[in-house]
């Protein structure tokens, strides 16, 4: 399977949440056990001579992906979430978006100063949210970020939000 392959087990939906928009949609990617396989192959491959500790997966689909390739990497798994949803003592990070102001959160005790994190999460678009989550992490001092996304829309160039230290990865470009 290649890149080509994993690009045509996208759905796009059009109009979705708004007109307008053109949504991709993953979960045609992990329905299928054959592209599955090779979105999991291809980010392991990625990254399993980095050095990754922890991998962080933003809510919702970075759940998804995020814990596969954290098992496949021998690290930890870390969720930031939504205000209220983590039930210990968070950090929490707020950035605005398109209409208004919106929070992620983390466990306190979530990542070391020896980690090596992985942040994931499905698509990069403007990179609002990715760039608060990785701030989020930023604030607990681990050794290395990395930020990678399942698809990247580099017309709208969210990697332009990003810290010059942080190496930001996408399996696919539209």
């Amino acid at each position: 399977m290649s890149k080509e392959t994993l690009k045509q087990n996208i759905r796009e939906i059009p109009d979705f949440p708004i007109p307008g928009i053109l949504f991709y949609d993953v979960t045609t990617l992990f329905k299928n056990p054959e592209a599955l396989k090779e979105l999991s192959d291809t980010l392991y491959d990625m990254y399993k001579d980095r050095g990754i500790t922890k991998v962080v997966g933003i809510e919702s689909r970075g759940f998804i992906m995020g814990p596969i390739l954290a098992t496949r990497l021998g690290a930890g798994f870390v969720p930031i979430r939504k205000p209220g949803k983590l039930p210990a003592e968070t950090i929490e990070e707020s950035y605005d978006k398109e209409y208004g102001k919106d929070t992620v959160q983390m466990h306190k005790d979530a990542i070391s100063e020896d980690d090596v994190v992985l942040l994931h999460d499905d698509l990069l678009a403007t990179g609002g949210t990715m760039a608060a989550a990785c701030k989020l992490v930023k604030q607990m001092n681990p050794r290395k970020v990395f930020v990678n996304f399942i698809i990247e829309l580099e017309a709208l160039h969210g990697k332009d939000v990003f810290d010059k230290d942080i190496e930001v990865e996408s399996v696919l470009t539209l």
